[in-house]
């Protein structure tokens, strides 16, 4: 599955996705497989970006707009 708002989240801090796999401490290419649904991003994964771009999991996976 995609999640979109994971990417706009990084593109929106002009961030590149290996600066994203550097802060959660995964491969770059994990974490391109992660935005392009390649790979399901784990609960943990999901956990560390929402504690980074300080939202919760539910904006990260499109269940709500309220950030």
């Amino acid at each position: 599955m995609i999640f979109p708002r994971v990417r706009h989240l990084r593109e929106d801090l002009d961030l590149k996705q290996k600066d994203i796999a550097s802060i959660i401490g995964i491969d770059q290419s994990t974490y391109s497989d992660y935005e392009t649904g390649k790979l399901n991003i784990p609960i943990e994964t999901f956990i560390k970006l929402a504690d980074y771009y300080n939202t919760s999991i539910d904006f990260l996976v499109g269940r709500t707009d309220k950030k």
